[in-house]
């Protein structure tokens, strides 16, 4: 666990928190009626207390990862939540800290916990509540009063903790509200840690070209600019002032850039494109300030970036380009997957260094995966070569690494195409560049998978665990996860023969428009043979889910979204492969051969 119970012994810690006795009267009364909450989920999106229906109560719990309280009291909350969640009681846990949204997500899977984690937006949840710590308390009757806020209980303490609490508080309280009692004890104490709001002042002080262009630079303009995928450019002054509060917004909680993976393992992958707190306290200040130029001579010097061929090809000219038809797609509705089997047979093993798939109309692909087939074998999921989401266009390995494509095989594209309110056309072009000089290592990928599950109508969080031996002694190249509108969050672990598991990557909130890689830096990350690799992907069929097709159905296995799957990979080399293939780059393939 992230936080030690033994930290809540050391004086610095005890410090932080003020005795209870101490709180000003709160400025919302118990019995006050509170107006619809509004929050972000962790799909980012913003909702309210309507989006659960007619509940008989809600009970809304506040909580900080950084607090070590309130993550102490959060297996009592989940015990309490499976006990009440029948007899029509909805649990909320809310931060209103600086959290981005990853970390708020993160918290939740990190305790198991399945009620939904939401973030508070500008701490009006929390005003509105009257409320000022975490772990605070709040429940409210079927028509949204204050009945009740304060402690979970006695039993954790700053200081230590008792074996049972004295008096069940929440508990207590709850009971009484469901039975139309009068709440006999309806506010309590609350030991825990203040909740701390963003820093309310404006960034006058803070220019465009001394503070904001060198970040929106590095992490913003590398896919908005001109000749991406991206609908907007942000190179210059007047575009990013033009989308200012927009990006403020996106890059507060999170969402921007986009990058999934619990903080936890932030440097971990070398693919990781993310702002620091600094960075992004600093865009929100530049907006409220008034998006203040600033002096032109005070800007840092900006590399520039290559400038995008017209053809679009990322990868260099490709050695190879193969291209499907053109589809024709409607102007709404859903569209089912299409799978289209590339016009090209590869006789001999083929030796792959980059590809790139690339749409002529890239607003319409939602995501394409490519999947290579055999003789025997045919075209499937579980020979997956790359994929293709908007901001992650191309696959490129290492100089001496690549992909082999056996004998006798053919490439496969898994499209999923969205409409966008008029009809639309696209065609898609795959370009393969072939390995160059020697290869001394190909890429290996274990697939764990099944097409043997039952998700549950109406579950919020529904874990199915897969496992696979690992081969080889392996030098991890990168990890991979898809599943579909239900997915919520993908767990990746290794078990060694010997020593302590490791946790590989949490995606705490998994994003079906953002199916990204995450890529390791060479030689980082080392597993010995016979390391188990597991992955627990958790779905949400819940109606509170805003993707759901259908909470009262039970969802099986199926390639369309409507369905879900389950595809977690782990792409590697072997450590002690030394294959030393020369490989003939106009054909990709080994010179040995010919």
């Amino acid at each position: 666990m992230r936080v030690c119970s033994a930290l809540l012994l050391s004086a610095g810690l005890l410090l932080s928190f003020r005795p209870a006795h101490a709180e000003p009267q709160p400025a919302v009364p118990i019995g006050s009626k509170v107006e619809n909450l509004r929050f972000k989920d962790i799909r980012f999106l913003v909702r309210s207390l309507d989006d659960f229906g007619k509940r008989k109560a809600f009970v809304v719990v506040f909580v900080d990862a950084g607090c070590p309280v309130a993550s102490r009291y959060l297996p009592t909350l989940k015990k309490l939540d499976k006990d009440y969640r029948a007899k029509g009681v909805q649990f909320l846990a809310v931060n209103s800290s600086e959290a981005t949204i990853q970390e708020v997500a993160a918290q939740a899977i990190e305790h198991e916990v399945e009620f939904p984690f939401l973030k508070d937006i500008d701490g009006k949840c929390a005003s509105a509540l009257g409320v000022e710590r975490t772990p605070e308390v709040v429940i409210l009757d079927a028509e949204r009063a204050i009945r009740y806020r304060g402690r979970v209980d006695d039993q954790y303490r700053p200081g230590g903790s008792r074996a049972e609490p004295t008096r069940r508080d929440l508990q207590e309280a709850l009971n009484e509200v469901l039975t139309g009692k009068p709440v006999t004890v309806s506010s309590t104490p609350v030991d825990g840690c203040p909740i701390t709001r963003a820093d309310k002042t404006n960034g006058s002080k803070i220019t465009y070209s001394e503070h904001i262009a060198a970040v929106v630079h590095k992490n913003c303009a590398v896919c908005h600019r001109p000749g991406t995928a991206a609908p907007f450019s942000l190179t210059t002054y007047e575009e990013v002032r033009k989308k200012g509060r927009a990006i403020a917004e996106v890059v507060a909680d999170g969402q921007m850039p986009p990058w999934y993976a619990d903080p936890a393992h932030d440097g971990v992958f070398n693919n990781q494109r993310k702002l620091t707190a600094a960075e992004r306290d600093s865009i929100i200040r530049w907006v409220k300030g008034g998006m203040v130029r600033g002096d032109d001579s005070t800007m840092p010097k900006l590399e520039p970036y290559p400038e995008p061929r017209k053809d679009g090809w990322l990868i260099g000219e490709p050695d190879l380009i193969l291209e499907t038809a053109v589809h024709d797609l409607p102007a709404e509705g859903l569209i089912d997957y299409k799978n289209v089997v590339l016009p090209h047979a590869f006789l001999h093993e083929t030796w792959i260094q980059a590809i790139q798939i690339l749409p002529d109309n890239p607003r319409v692909v939602h995501h394409c995966n490519m999947v290579f087939g055999s003789v025997g074998h045919g075209i499937r999921e579980a020979n997956f070569v790359t994929g293709y989401v908007p901001g992650n266009e191309t696959s490129q390995l290492g100089e001496g690494i690549a992909f082999r494509l056996p004998p006798v095989s053919a490439l496969g594209l898994q499209i999923h195409y969205v409409t966008t309110g008029k009809p639309e056309k696209c065609r898609i072009k795959v370009g393969l560049r072939f390995a160059r000089g020697t290869v001394h290592k190909q890429v290996r990928f274990v697939l764990m998978d099944s097409t043997r599950f039952a998700i549950p109508a109406q579950s919020p969080h529904h874990p199915i665990h897969l496992t696979q031996p690992l081969e080889y002694d392996a030098v991890g190249v990168a990890i991979f996860a898809h599943m579909h509108l239900r997915g919520k969050a993908m767990v990746f672990r290794a078990r060694p023969p010997e020593g302590e598991p490791q946790t590989l990557l949490t995606i705490p909130n998994y994003n079906f428009g953002w199916q990204l890689s995450y890529l390791y830096e060479p030689g980082k990350l080392k597993l010995p043979k016979g390391t188990r690799l597991e992955c627990e992907a958790i779905f949400d069929n819940s109606p509170f889910n805003p993707y759901n097709p259908d909470p009262d159905a039970v969802v099986h296995y199926g390639r369309q979204t409507r369905q879900e799957m389950i595809n977690g990979f782990f792409f590697y080399v072997d450590e002690h492969e030394d294959l030393k293939l020369e490989i003939d780059p106009k054909t990709g393939r080994a010179k040995s051969g010919d």
